[in-house]
């Protein structure tokens, strides 16, 4: 059983110094860094909008309000 333990170790010692040599996956890692900065790009930018959208939507309102405030109303059919 010794021995078994002891294979078990230094299968483990190869596998964890192969993995540490291993760069395959940082490309990966990197592309995944990447794609979360854009994501966080896009989301600020749409907040962004979202602001001006809605200050464009009020300043259209008060001036519908404005102009609307001195005008005779509609006649009814």
């Amino acid at each position: 059983m010794t021995s078994l333990a002891l294979t078990g170790v230094v299968t483990m010692k190869a596998f964890l110094q192969t993995f540490m040599r291993d760069e395959s996956g940082a490309s990966a890692a990197e592309y995944a860094l990447i794609l979360a900065i854009v994501g966080i790009g896009i989301a600020a930018a749409a907040l962004g909008l979202a602001v001006s959208i809605q200050n464009a939507m009020d300043d259209a309102a008060d001036t519908i309000d404005a102009k609307g405030e001195g005008s005779e109303p509609l006649p009814s059919n």
